[in-house]
């Protein structure tokens, strides 16, 4: 696939990563499997499960894409249920078509970082002010499902039965969605003291009792999602990754996504490669990215799910726009793309009631 090069993707260019050539098409790879509404599925003809749209849309604004991602935002905008909610799965992007009738916490909370990501790239008061009531309510149902330990139950049924159970992923990612919702407070000058103090006590929870969620030491997401999504800091992220590196970074291929499985996946790792950035280790991050490039489609831009190391075998069989999308906001932020670099960054997020120090901070 050959594509004109574009300004708009120069920062995206990472030695042994992408060229200005390749990062235009793996946008352009996006693009094509976005619908007219703005759906962006998996890939056409799989499903569209929210957190994982949003991933691709924030890649979108990555290249200045900004109509495209803003279609997308728009396409949750339209079909969110009445609590708040999406549903866990639409087959290919289709409203109407719900293949999951669950909804997840995680998911749900996902629309706060891309629609701050949006806002940081765009500057639209316009968009901020049409999504922020999308927001608010996206939010509120996810608190609904706190529990008195902090952690975040991670489904309610479609029936209403809330799950307490928590997962240790599912509530980083929340953790760090609160943040930026609390961002988009703070711009518009309508403080929430409750989700200061949810954003707290859920911290709190992911940082000193692992006991309140579900046993997922297997899956390498509960390594690094809790750095990822910004719960971890400093001394802390650092002693959590060292801890893990062994276990499921596999040099040259990339990023175990279970042990001990010999199956290394791309979304894992860019997700790392994001979390060390953050960490201020861009010399790693950048290996990890390098790793995975057996991983690129040259015809499409996009990037196979996995790989079965000891069978030598892609597995699945799939280009997913998350997994592509995962990679062009790890490029984005070693490449400095201020946009990304703030919402990953975390520096100047607001962190909310820390019960440790019983403080703002």
């Amino acid at each position: 696939m050959t594509t004109a090069r574009s300004p708009r993707t120069e920062h995206l260019v990472l030695p042994g990563v992408l060229t200005a050539d390749q990062a235009a098409a793996t946008v352009a790879g996006i693009l094509a499997v976005q619908r007219e509404d703005g759906a962006i599925p998996w890939f056409r003809g799989h499903h569209l499960d929210p957190w994982d749209h949003v991933e691709a849309a924030m890649a979108l604004d990555t290249a200045g894409e900004h109509e495209a991602a803003g279609r997308a935002y728009l396409w949750l905008a339209r079909h969110q249920l009445e609590d708040g909610s999406w549903y866990a799965a639409y087959a290919d992007g289709d409203p109407l078509d719900v293949t999951d009738r669950g909804r997840e916490t995680n998911f749900v909370a996902y629309i706060a970082v891309g629609v701050w990501h949006h806002y940081l790239s765009t500057g639209d008061d316009t968009f901020l002010d049409r999504m922020w009531p999308v927001v608010y309510a996206a939010v509120e149902f996810v608190l609904r499902l706190q529990q008195p330990g902090g952690q975040i139950g991670w489904r309610r049924d479609d029936d209403g039965t809330p799950t307490a159970d928590a997962l240790l992923t599912g509530s980083s990612s929340v953790h760090h969605a609160l943040r930026c919702a609390l961002a988009i407070a703070e711009q518009r000058e309508e403080p929430q003291p409750d989700w200061e103090l949810a954003a707290g006590a859920l911290r709190h929870a992911i940082r000193r009792h692992p006991e309140r969620f579900l046993d997922k030491d297997r899956y390498s997401m509960d390594w690094y999602y809790p750095v990822l999504g910004g719960a971890l800091t400093g001394a802390e992220a650092t002693a959590r990754i060292e801890e893990g590196w062994d276990r499921f970074v596999v040099p040259g291929l990339g990023v175990r996504c279970v042990v001990p499985n010999p199956w290394v996946t791309g979304g894992e790792s860019a997700e790392l490669a994001l979390a060390l950035w953050a960490m201020g280790e861009s010399d790693r991050a950048l290996e990890v990215l390098q790793s995975i490039q057996h991983l690129r489609d040259p015809e499409t831009g996009l990037y196979w799910t996995g790989y079965v190391f000891d069978d030598d075998a892609l597995w699945p069989r799939e280009l997913t726009t998350w997994t592509a999308g995962s990679l062009l906001l790890a490029v984005a932020a070693l490449g400095g793309h201020e946009p990304t670099c703030a919402v990953f960054g975390g520096d100047h997020l607001p962190r909310g009631l820390d019960p440790d120090c019983c403080t703002l901070v």
